[in-house]
């Protein structure tokens, strides 16, 4: 009877050891699935936040570099400069070093042979501790300043007006490739092109064939694509010129032309072709020098112009990329405005970058004279800036890119050429 207790005894505590291992058990389970939770939604939580740094991370580059430069640094940003000789000399290297510039924009004066325009091209970037915008007006048809080039056989681009009369988009994008990879394989990253203008006004010889049509569904069409294709190559693509060039009968390079339009007749036909490039992703957009005195109320040049600038590009049509001028040593600006008139009006107006003042050292410290008298203001300075810089990084201007020389006169590249020119 005493064996049969202690039996009994033995499997009531067994059972007792049982129940209170299966509460901890529970409550260990209890425990893990609530870190496993807490490990789950940590994981989430953390690629959210790796996430929402990667989309942070370019504006924090760019506070870091604008927070770490000086004023005459900021001001040199804003500056594209020339320099009119094939060889690299000192007093282009001081110039460099001095001014800073935010880029150069290379002439068929600057290019001989591949090996040397690549080099010359090299000592530009060297000088910088900033990536540098090297910029070229390579549109094709009259407007290619790489072209006849020792040991590369660089495409002839044809005019955009006979490609616009192909209506084949998908030839215009093969067309922007060609441009953009020959540009990159000499280490360009910045076009001058497309040209958003109509070519409206018969008497626009400044203009003429190097629109893309008459009408803004065929410029609308056809220059979109061929900016794709050298966005894709690695290359900047320019849309100009803002607020649109196709409708003057004088040439701004020799005089001012002006536009009679209202700021509804633009945007009818004009302002389309720019309101498509937006939308589709233009990252930079370059200003006119003509004057539109019913929508000003003067004779002041776009590029001047805040009405036009901030008022229109910007506030109206919601574009917050990089704006820059067209060379400003044009007679539409250089006949009718001083230095001083030009940075104060053009940098109030909107615009990020002025391009080619002839002296790149006396724009440099009459930037830097107006922002200390208080015409300009440090902040309006940095905001441009920081476009600009955001551009650079986005875009890995600071990245050494492997020069494919092979591409330049490719058989891929011949053919599509050819395609253009049996459809003339």
């Amino acid at each position: 009877m005493k064996k049969k207790y202690i039996i009994l005894i033995c499997i009531i505590l067994l059972f007792i050891i049982l129940f209170v291992s299966s509460l901890f058990w529970n409550k260990d389970n209890n425990v893990n699935n609530v870190e496993n939770v807490d490990i789950k939604n940590e994981v989430v939580e953390n690629k959210e936040e790796v996430k929402k740094t990667d989309e942070e991370l370019l504006l924090e580059k760019v506070d870091k570099k604008l927070s770490e430069m000086t004023l005459r640094e900021k001001i040199g940003q804003m500056l594209i400069i020339a320099y009119y000789d094939t060889n690299y000399t000192n007093e282009l290297d001081t110039l460099l070093k001095e001014v800073k510039p935010s880029g150069f924009i290379l002439f068929e004066k600057n290019v001989t042979n591949y090996e040397n325009t690549v080099d010359y091209i090299s000592k530009i970037k060297a000088t910088a501790n900033i990536p540098m915008i090297m910029s070229i007006d390579q549109e094709g048809g009259r407007v290619q300043k790489i072209k006849n080039v020792d040991g590369v056989n660089v495409q002839i681009i044809p005019n955009m007006y006979d490609l616009g009369k192909t209506y084949d988009t998908e030839l215009s994008y093969d067309v922007g490739t060609v441009i953009g990879e020959e540009l990159s394989a000499f280490g360009v990253n910045t076009d001058f092109a497309p040209i958003l203008d109509i070519f409206s006004n018969p008497d626009n010889k400044v203009i003429g064939n190097r629109a893309f049509g008459n009408d803004s569904n065929t410029v609308i069409s056809m220059a979109l694509p061929l900016a794709r294709g050298i966005k894709n190559s690695g290359v900047v693509p320019v849309y100009k010129h803002f607020p649109g060039h196709g409708d003057t009968g004088s040439d701004s390079h020799v005089e001012l032309p002006i536009v009679s339009k209202t700021k509804e007749e633009l945007y009818q036909n004009e302002l389309l072709t720019f309101k498509a490039a937006i939308e589709d992703g233009a990252e930079m957009i370059m200003t006119a020098h003509i004057a539109l005195p019913k929508i000003t109320g003067s004779y002041i040049p776009a590029t001047l112009s805040k009405d036009i600038v901030n008022g229109i590009l910007r506030e109206e049509m919601g574009f917050d990329g990089v704006v820059i001028t067209d060379a400003i040593n044009m007679k539409a600006l250089s006949d009718n405005y001083s230095l001083e008139q030009i940075c104060e009006y053009t940098i109030n107006a909107g615009v990020d970058i002025i391009l080619m003042p002839t002296d790149p050292k006396d724009a440099l410290n009459t930037i830097e004279r107006l922002v200390n008298n208080g015409n300009v203001t440090e902040d309006r300075i940095n905001e441009s800036v920081k476009r600009i810089l955001k551009l650079k990084y986005k875009k890995n201007m600071d990245k050494e890119k492997e020069l494919n020389k092979e591409s330049i006169g490719s058989q891929k590249h011949i053919d599509i050429i050819n395609r253009v020119n049996k459809n003339m």
